[in-house]
């Protein structure tokens, strides 16, 4: 076996082709993977439309959230928990960073690590080749950390837990306890949000309350645990949205606001946080120039990104043991084929599904 079948973006905005890319050589402790399934991100559909500045240059195998199985180890590995791998187990694993810089050793922030990789932006005509996960195979490098899934979560919500829901996790353990009196606001509804959703129901919230679009995403964030929400397409005027918020607050408003929507919902959801309240804004569109016409008294505020090894393991914890409690699967709207990404990419972009996922079996 020298190659295998990858969606390869070779244009903006053109459609995506499937090509044959080599598999690599494994360096010693490196691993190749057969991948079982991909889920898209946000993040695939403007990488799709343009270069994102972190180094794009095409073309380049679109897709960063993997689920598979070990197919090939040079040498001996662990899981993260310290228990041996091998050939058929079926994992996810996570991004490069260095160790032993600033941000690794002493901020405890490997994910800006000036040494860090991640997926879906690298060449594909370039060695490792295999780096993107909408692919038959994948290459993992070395440094990367293993974590094992267990049978009770599905590849596809495993997949997912490779982005949206480590970032969660992430966001999450920077905020600290919910506690029982509190309000969560949620800004946003796809997929970051009805993960988010759930954790804020697990973690103790009073009541957690979601602004976002379109009506099919908002029907699955309420069996995700939401109490009430606001669709943005039917309430146009962000006034009328901060009143809404208000009224379930007492006047006050949220105690906790998590943006996953895009950065130009800061400043909307700042008038939407109660003074001393905390404000989280997830991932989710990228740098922008934001006119804040409000700033809580004593707020405390965290930017998250990405995260660290061991949210992707919380990731897959909580997703094995709550997995009776809500229904995950239900963020999986739809299956493709790996010859139907382009389908998949604009069911994304026109926000038809909250989450795909490409299935190689």
């Amino acid at each position: 076996m020298n190659d295998c079948r990858a969606a390869v973006i070779t244009a903006h905005n053109q459609p995506l082709e499937i090509q044959r890319v080599p598999i690599p050589e494994l360096e010693p402790g490196a691993l190749l993977v057969r991948i079982e399934a991909s889920t898209l991100c946000g993040t695939d559909v403007h990488r799709w439309h343009g270069p994102l500045g972190d180094g794009d240059t095409l073309p380049i195998i679109t897709g960063h959230e993997p689920c598979g199985y070990i197919e090939k180890i040079n040498g001996e590995r662990t899981d993260i928990l310290g228990s041996p791998v091998k050939p058929g187990d079926r994992i996810v694993w996570s991004y490069v960073s260095c160790g032993s810089c600033y941000y690794c050793s002493v901020a405890l922030q490997p994910c800006i690590c000036p040494g860090r990789a991640s997926w879906g932006h690298n060449r594909s005509d370039r060695y490792p080749y295999l780096l993107g996960s909408c692919s038959e195979y994948m290459y993992v490098p070395p440094p990367c950390l293993i974590v094992k899934v267990p049978q009770a979560v599905s590849s596809a919500s495993a997949a997912a837990s490779a982005c949206a829901y480590r970032t969660v996790m992430h966001g999450f353990d920077r905020l600290g306890a919910v506690k029982s009196h509190e309000t969560v606001l949620i800004q946003g509804s796809g997929p970051l949000g009805n993960f988010a959703t759930a954790v804020a129901r697990d973690h103790g919230a009073k009541q957690v309350l979601v602004i976002g679009a379109p009506a099919a995403r908002l029907e699955v964030i309420r069996r995700m645990g939401a109490d009430a929400v606001l669709n943005l397409e039917e309430v146009t005027d962000a006034k009328a949205r901060q009143k809404w918020v208000h009224d379930h607050t007492d006047g006050r408003g949220a105690d906790v606001v998590i943006q996953v929507a895009n950065n130009m919902a800061v400043a909307e959801g700042l008038t939407m946080l109660r003074d001393g309240g905390r404000f989280v804004s997830i991932g989710a569109g990228g740098k922008a120039n934001v006119e804040v016409n409000r700033l809580p008294q004593e707020m405390i505020f965290h930017t998250i990104r990405s995260g660290e090894p061991r949210h992707w393991l919380q990731a897959i914890d909580f997703l094995a043991s709550r997995k009776n409690k809500f229904p995950f699967e239900e963020m999986i709207t739809a299956s493709y084929k790996l010859e139907q990404v382009n389908d998949a990419l604009k069911a994304m972009a026109s926000y038809q599904v909250v989450k795909a996922v490409i299935q190689f079996q």
